[in-house]
């Protein structure tokens, strides 16, 4: 079998110029490009896990607002988030604080 017997069972459009140049550009966009198609699932990716942490931290400061304006809003509750959070005593107090115990297996 020659050469130009070959090419000439081949479909003409599938010689043709443009489809060539087509599947050159589509070759070097999907595998040697910059931003070839891992690096766009990398991103893709990378994106669902800054859009989750961006859940949870709006979740956390709607949080955090929400014990500040009750802090805020009573001496009583201010005292009590100090006494629990930050283990302060009035004087002459003692502060007893319970450390649960690690159970070895």
């Amino acid at each position: 079998m020659r050469l130009p017997d070959f090419f000439d069972r081949v479909p003409r459009f599938l010689r043709s110029f443009y489809f060539l140049t087509g599947v050159a550009f589509l070759v070097w966009m999907v595998l040697f490009d910059a931003n070839d198609l891992m690096k766009q699932y990398d991103m893709y990716d990378k994106w669902q896990d800054l859009r989750t942490e961006r859940d949870y931290y709006t979740q956390k400061i709607a949080e955090v607002k929400q014990d500040r304006t009750e802090l805020l809003s009573s001496p009583e509750m201010l005292e009590k988030f100090a006494r629990e959070k930050y283990v302060m005593k009035k004087p002459g107090e003692d502060v007893f604080i319970l450390v649960p115990q690690e159970v070895e297996e």
